[in-house]
């Protein structure tokens, strides 16, 4: 008999900035028939003290995602279901960077959901948004990780938030476990 205690989904939403995966991410946590804890880029950049960020952002961003990845992996181990809010860059300071998630990925369920949209309605976003630099998801699509073997692409000019959501459940929960 096998006491050992189910892993939890992990989910990770891939895509530039402003493709929609934090939207996705809401839409999730509004949901009434799945639960997830979220891991993002986002917070856990904000553990690193903005002088140091300033000093060599890259540095300490890589190493905040690779803590980021280790805790979601802590969530799975414990039978809690997490989202990763993210995306897989090569930068020198994180390379090889796809490489050491499926690593410490290993024993895990991991879907990588591809968040996708174009990048003239990312750049749109960017300028509504005004946290962002106007070129900034075509930076991030220069920079991603190639050859990511995704589970699911979701594009979000062509559907809500919310019908995105439904896609991933319905492709990656099915059972509702």
């Amino acid at each position: 008999m096998n006491n050992e205690m189910k892993k939890g989904k992990i989910i990770f939403l891939n895509g530039v900035t402003s493709s929609g995966k934090t939207s996705i991410v809401d839409a999730l946590q509004a949901r009434r028939d799945v639960f997830f804890y979220v891991v993002a880029n986002d917070l856990f950049q904000e553990m690193v003290g903005e002088q140091y960020l300033e000093e060599d952002y890259w540095k300490y961003l890589s190493e905040v995602i690779i803590l980021m990845y280790h805790t979601a992996k802590l969530y799975s181990d414990l039978g809690k279901d997490v989202l990763i809010d993210g995306i897989l860059v090569e930068r020198e300071e994180i390379r090889p960077h796809y490489r050491q998630l499926m690593e410490i990925m290993k024993d895990s369920p991991l879907d990588i959901v591809e968040v996708y949209c174009p990048l003239e309605i990312c750049r749109q976003r960017n300028i509504e948004r005004g946290d962002r630099y106007e070129s900034q998801s075509e930076e991030q699509a220069e920079l991603m990780s190639k050859d990511i073997a995704y589970s699911l692409r979701v594009d979000t000019a062509e559907y809500s938030p919310e019908e995105c959501a439904e896609q991933i459940i319905s492709a990656l929960c099915k059972g509702g476990d």
